[in-house]
This record gives structure tokens, sequence and C-alpha cells, in this order.
């Protein structure tokens, strides 16, 4: 059996920590392989609240799936992107997104 230290601190659960909840799959399924501006990710997603969607911006930047850049401009002008490891993230939503085509509800 694992160390308790391995268990807390495996792949799975820091994939599943980045990975997880309601919106960030979602989040990097609409960016892709875009930059897009908040307001371009926020009208792809209506139903997700602007609160929420700043914190799961916060999430994927500080596991450094997406990359936000901002501009030196008066108002302030900020993009999101995937970064390398947000590519490989955007594969495995990929790969849900067709799991899910196979499920059948009941």
């Amino acid at each position: 059996m694992k160390n308790q230290n391995e268990f807390i601190n495996c792949s799975l659960r820091r994939a599943l920590s980045a990975l997880g909840g309601k919106w960030n799959l979602i989040i990097i399924k609409i960016i892709g392989t875009d930059e897009l501006r908040f307001g371009q990710i926020k009208k792809e997603i209506p139903d997700v609240s602007e609160k929420v969607l700043i914190e799961k911006l916060k999430v994927l930047i500080s596991y450094d799936i997406v990359v936000r850049k901002d501009f030196k401009e008066v108002p302030p002008k900020v993009s999101y992107r995937l970064s390398e490891t947000g590519i490989k993230a955007l594969k495995i939503v990929t790969e849900i997104e067709l799991f899910g085509s196979y499920l059948k509800v009941r």
C-alpha cells in the first residue's frame, strides 16, 4: 500500500483538482486553440456567472492550463489561451466528449 503522502500527492488527484467541477472542461473546450477575451468566453457559456467564470479561470491559470495575457492598455484588456498543458487537457476533453456521445440516458 502506498504511503499517505504518495496518495495525497498522486497525479490523478492533481488532474481531478485541475479538471474537475462543473465548468473547467467546458472552459477548456470553449477556448480551444483560440485566444479569447473574457467576454467571448462568457458569451459561449451564458449559464455561468461572471464570478464563477473568474474563479475557474484562476484555477486553470494556477495549474498552467490557461495563460492570461494582460495588455498594457486603458481600459484594461485581457485575453486567455491554452498553454501546452492546456492543449493536452483539450485532447482529454475531446475524448470525454466522444465518450459522452456513447452514453444513453435512461
